[in-house]
């Protein structure tokens, strides 16, 4: 798959006890004929991934569970010195890697935005209720604290410019890093910009996530209103 000129691409995929799904996404990923970076966020169970099955990944490990924004912090890191932007992708199964192309297409000649993947069909019924729920109310909140008025901003699927991202001086580690990082990026006039993606969910009971509804709904809570308490008082 040909990468426009002048564009380097590099994934990275953070990874926390997906052992299962974990080498299906990383075989996709590879087609893209990008570097990979997994980046194993002190999972409790054994990755079985081995570079040397892999060529073209590297694997990143964090000895303690860090929580998702710190491990894509590190895979940002680690790909700066190979790639101008990175592509993110859930270690879940439910992204279709191949996708990466469509968001890729959505960048403007000499723009250097994010690029966030509008997950299609979240609004059926196989879609998990906390996911549907999760995806307005951050929505919402991510407009009012001063943020981008995009339609997913929770979807983990994105393009992000580097090292643009890692100078946002983004606090948040957990999965509130994903929401904080659209808000920081608007204030700093960075460009926030959608393209559809596919989405799959497995049957209820196969699915690996690790988001909490209620613990990331009240830490969630807590980080908008440090910003919109910012936005205000300055």
């Amino acid at each position: 798959m040909m990468t426009p000129p002048g564009f380097r691409f590099a994934v990275v995929i953070p990874v926390y006890n997906h052992s299962r799904t974990l080498t299906a996404v990383v075989s996709k990923a590879l087609r893209l004929k990008w570097p990979v970076f997994v980046v194993d966020d002190g999972s409790s169970e054994d990755i079985i991934l081995k570079e040397t099955d892999f060529p073209g990944v590297r694997l990143l490990h964090h000895q303690a569970n860090q929580g998702k924004g710190a491990a894509l912090m590190t895979g940002f890191r680690a790909a700066l010195n190979v790639a101008d932007f990175a592509v993110t992708i859930d270690a879940d199964g439910q992204h279709y890697p191949e996708d990466a192309l469509g968001l890729m297409a959505a960048i403007a000649p000499g723009q250097r935005p994010i690029v966030v993947g509008h997950r299609t069909l979240m609004d059926s019924s196989h879609t998990p209720w906390t996911s549907r729920f999760g995806r307005k109310f951050s929505n919402f909140w991510v407009h009012r604290a001063g943020g981008p008025n995009v339609s997913d901003t929770q979807s983990g699927f994105r393009i992000y410019p580097l090292p643009e991202v890692l100078n946002l001086d983004v606090v948040a580690g957990g999965y509130q890093f994903e929401l904080e990082v659209l808000i920081k990026a608007a204030q700093r006039k960075i460009p926030v910009i959608e393209a559809n993606v596919r989405v799959t969910y497995p049957p209820a009971g196969q699915r690996i996530s690790h988001f909490d509804p209620f613990g990331d709904f009240w830490r969630n809570s807590k980080m908008f209103a440090r910003l919109i308490t910012r936005r205000i008082f300055g």
